[in-house]
């Protein structure tokens, strides 16, 4: 059974960092791209990043491009988002996601529940 589960959300001030991770299970990670996406209040879900299998390439949402590194660590199963320099707009429910393939796609089929991240003074 595929799970993912996210945590390291929390409540930080603006410029404060964070660093979510995704613990996966019942697949093999080394195969397969995951993507991490954000859910604001009262606005819709969007795709922060995403890292490949093939060749570990990354992909950045211009919003977050040179503020949050996402990494993996296939044997330990994660994936990370490590985010600096916060904002209060990155203030969003964060989930992680797979659709099993082995590159980034812009639907997933495979979600966590979310962790939450308060950018607030």
């Amino acid at each position: 059974q595929v799970q993912l589960v996210e945590s390291g959300g929390g409540l930080v001030q603006p410029g404060g960092s964070l660093r979510l991770s995704c613990a996966t299970s019942g697949f093999t990670l080394d195969y397969y791209a995951i993507g991490w996406f954000r859910q604001a209040p009262g606005k819709e879900r969007e795709a922060v990043s995403c890292i490949n299998y093939s060749d570990s390439s990354t992909i950045y949402t211009d919003s977050v491009k040179g503020r949050f590194t996402i990494s993996r660590d296939n044997a330990k199963n994660t994936v990370y988002l490590q985010m600096n320099s916060l904002k209060p707009e990155d203030t969003a429910v964060y989930y992680c996601a797979t659709d099993l393939a082995p590159v980034c796609l812009p639907s997933m089929e495979y979600w966590g529940k979310g962790t939450l991240v308060t950018v607030s003074s």
